[in-house]
């Protein structure tokens, strides 16, 4: 373990796991935990389910599902940004060669 990385206890529905990550990501990982267990909370008062391993396949279900829509919407952004620049670039240089 370097000297950037400490150990933390997560609790993920119900169950304990030992980590070790950069002091600079704890909050992060605390803040996804929170985020997994209260998904997994909502999920357990929703639906009908067997045991955990259903409520977290749905919980990450609905997390992938979501990343796979950040990043189409982060795909579509980026390319509308770089159509943008492009159009301004040229502008600048309709401009510049006008002079």
């Amino acid at each position: 373990m370097s000297e950037d990385e400490i150990r933390i206890n997560v609790t993920i529905a119900e169950r304990s796991y030992r980590m070790v990550v950069k002091k600079t990501d704890e909050k992060k990982v605390m803040q996804a935990a929170e985020k997994i267990n209260e998904s997994v909370k909502s999920h357990k008062q929703a639906y009908d389910y067997r045991d955990y391993q259903d409520l977290l396949s749905m919980v990450c279900l609905q997390l992938a599902t979501l990343n796979v829509k950040y990043e189409s919407d982060a795909a579509y952004k980026d390319q509308y940004l770089e159509q943008k620049l492009d159009e301004m670039s040229d502008l600048l240089n309709e401009n510049i060669n006008a002079k």
